[in-house]
């Protein structure tokens, strides 16, 4: 954020503090922004009032006294010697952060019944604020855009997150307060993107930090320290060096700038995972040479590595990302200059999404010479995906909290909601990655701050028999994260799914589970399993009146020994509030639940809310 001048005649209040906001009840009530440096800051909000000098970079930080709930709108002011800025029609309720990937950022427009929704909607006093995508390498003070407290109508419901807006509608509903949403999430985003530098530093150590902030700093820097390991990985899966010598590959003309799917008569038409090499030259003058200039190649669908001459140039992640590459004079020379780019995608369409005169090399002050026709590629024979960087605007290292959360300040909350995990199958360590994000927040909005993990939807293949899954594994993670946890608690989506499609549509019954949690009204949850005998007996908590299954008996248990090959499906009778498994006279060590991609299954309480996924190791 830019300090103030004298023209701006008032101090600035970090953005979340606009007109219509709500601020967490019963919790101190923390106003920041910036001044002059020195500057004595003033501010009143009702009867309270505070004072605080701005530090030596113009920061400031107001504590007002914590308030009851009140649905009465309130004026804060705050004022130094250039003049008063003023915030109108606050109420007092609580604050919810919702935060994740695209199913938190699935609207309610696009879910279940989202239309007859939308049309009842209207809650002057249910206020939702929608942060603007975008990173940073570093924490910064601003959103990547205006936000603005709306409140909940016909008009502005639709495009907000389901999952959030209907967690915060039965709260209005049960609590009968005023509810603040602040919602910030990406879709496709790895949890590490989310986390504080503190975060990082304990979970990545300092030298990626360092690196990071290079790349705030000096971009090219970054990259060139960070190629090696690209390389590396590279030569580990084919013994070449394209970008030094690109013609241990063959090459064939791109059919067109365009995404893969477009490249008919190509195995990129049907299928545009993995690598794709991509060869260019542009030719300079002695004189362009000894300029340097920018290198763009439009948008790539996901990631490329960039070389020019060998040297590596760019490495960005980003389907919404155009690159623009700097290049210096020492990289380049008269003649031809060889572009290499090894594009890779992970998920649906990849390739160019940018039109081809989009393309192009700008000599610094001079020319701007086109790249859009006389390109070359070939497909590389692997498919798995590059190391990511520190920087990566989907897997960076905070780079997603750094502009998308610390601009949030210390906003006192309630607590935050957490739908993310698919980005981070079969990466291990989730369970202490979200450790480091309950502490960061914990941090930033209160010790107090609950936290609510919604367990991952059913999606992917089913299976016939027990499988080695790795979203059960996740689930798993995110089921022992909350239980290490004091004030957090675990939100199963595993009946609400799709097995075809990784957005299911009923996030109506996701918010009223997760407005339950956030009453802290449990709900069920494995305790134990014990061998009684042959038979092994699973216990639970949080049930309301009893276990039930649905069609038949209980489905979806095993029972395990030591290895993956021992798990075989297990016979389920419900005794209570709890469930027997027959034992089958071999070795029995722990018990699995709907452990699979998709599974199926049947068990739930009176509510009805179902059992989450779970492993358990079995007592004896």
């Amino acid at each position: 954020m830019v300090l103030p001048t004298a023209a701006q005649a008032a101090p600035q209040l970090l953005p979340i503090w606009q007109d219509h906001a709500v601020i967490q009840r019963d919790r101190p009530v923390v106003v920041e922004g910036t001044a002059q440096p020195g500057e004595r800051v003033s501010a009143t909000l009702g009867m309270d009032s505070a004072s605080a000098t701005a530090a030596a970079d113009g920061s400031f930080a107001l504590t007002l006294p914590a308030r009851p709930a009140n649905a009465m709108p309130q004026t804060l002011s705050v004022t130094d010697s250039s003049g008063t800025a003023t915030i109108n029609d606050i109420l007092v309720g609580d604050v919810w952060l919702c935060s994740g990937q695209s199913n938190m950022a699935f609207t309610v427009s696009a879910g279940l019944n989202g239309y007859n929704n939308i049309q009842v909607s209207a809650d002057p006093l249910l206020r939702m604020l929608t942060v603007p995508q975008e990173t940073s390498a570093k924490p910064v003070r601003e959103f990547g855009g205006e936000v603005s407290w709306q409140a909940a109508s016909p008009q502005t419901t639709g495009a907000f997150s389901a999952a959030c807006y209907y967690m915060l509608r039965d709260l209005r509903a049960a609590l009968d307060i005023p509810m603040g949403a602040v919602h910030s999430s990406w879709g496709g985003s790895q949890i590490r993107a989310w986390l504080t530098p503190e975060a990082g530093k304990v979970l990545y150590g300092a030298d990626q930090m360092a690196l990071l902030d290079t790349f705030g700093k000096d971009p090219l820097a970054a990259v060139t320290e960070f190629a090696p390991k690209w390389e590396a990985w590279w030569r580990e899966r084919t013994g070449q060096e394209p970008w030094k010598d690109p013609s241990v590959v063959q090459w064939q003309p791109v059919p067109s700038i365009s995404p893969w799917g477009n490249w008919s008569g190509t195995r990129l038409a049907k299928d545009g995972l993995g690598n794709v090499l991509l060869r260019q030259t542009v030719t300079l003058t002695a004189e362009q040479a000894k300029a340097g200039g920018v290198l763009n190649i439009g948008i790539i669908d996901d990631l490329d590595a960039t070389w020019v001459n060998g040297k590596p140039v760019g490495i960005t992640h980003g389907w919404g990302a155009e690159r623009e590459y700097r290049i210096p004079p020492g990289y380049l020379k008269a003649g031809a200059n060889e572009i290499l780019v090894i594009a890779s995608n992970s998920w649906a369409a990849g390739g160019f999404t940018s039109a081809a005169d989009r393309l192009s090399f700008t000599v610094t002050g001079g020319e701007r010479i086109p790249l859009g026709e006389g390109w070359q590629f070939s497909i590389a024979g692997h498919t798995d995906m590059p190391p990511r960087s520190p920087w990566d605007a989907n897997a960076g290292i905070g780079v997603m909290h750094n502009r998308m959360i610390a601009p949030i300040g210390h906003y006192a909350m309630t607590g935050a909601t957490w739908y993310q995990g698919e980005s981070d199958v079969g990466i291990a360590g989730y369970r202490d990655r979200l450790r480091e994000l309950f502490a960061g927040w914990r941090r930033q909005f209160g010790a107090d701050t609950r936290v609510l993990v919604v367990q991952l939807a059913n999606y992917g293949p089913t299976a016939s028999a027990p499988v080695d899954s790795g979203w059960a594994s996740l689930r798993e993670d995110e089921r022992q994260a909350v239980l290490a946890d004091k004030n957090a608690a675990l939100v199963t989506a595993i009946d609400l799914g799709d097995r075809t499609d990784i957005h299911p549509g009923n996030k109506v019954e996701l918010g009223k589970r997760l407005a339950l949690e956030a009453q802290g009204k449990a709900l069920p949850g494995p305790q134990r399993a014990v061998l009684e005998g042959t038979d092994v007996r699973v216990s639970f908590t949080g049930l309301e009146g009893g276990l039930q299954s649905w069609s038949g008996p209980p489905l979806a248990f095993e029972l395990c020994g030591p290895t993956q090959e021992s798990c075989r499906y297990a016979s389920a009778a419900i005794a209570g509030d709890a469930i027997v498994l027959r034992g089958d006279g071999q070795p029995v060590t722990r018990v699995r639940y709907a452990w699979a991609d998709s599974p199926v299954v049947n068990l739930y309480d009176a509510r009805p809310a179902p059992l989450p996924g779970f492993e358990l190791p079995v007592e004896r």
